[in-house]
């Protein structure tokens, strides 16, 4: 299986969006520091992730999520879970 994910920065608020095939091994790769980007700004909480099948729709997906209409999405899905 992979992981399109969102991950919200408890320490300064912001949103990361990523893929993966381990979830639960990446997140904690993010919160020990491990990705460059991601290692200023922890510690991160997964607020949100779908599952699928191949590396190219997780790709794909992760793709839609940093683009103006999957920021939009992802701020109303939010929203609504909150």
């Amino acid at each position: 299986m992979f992981y399109a994910y969102v991950l919200f920065s408890l320490n300064k608020g912001i949103y990361y969006k990523g893929s993966t095939e381990n979830l639960v091994v990446r997140v904690q790769q993010h919160n020990d520091g491990l990705v460059a980007f991601t290692s200023k700004y922890r510690p991160w909480k997964i607020v949100y992730y779908e599952v699928f099948s191949t590396r190219a729709e997780a790709l794909k997906r992760e793709k839609f999520f940093k683009s103006g209409k999957g920021r939009e999405w992802l701020k109303n899905t939010l929203n609504n879970i909150s």
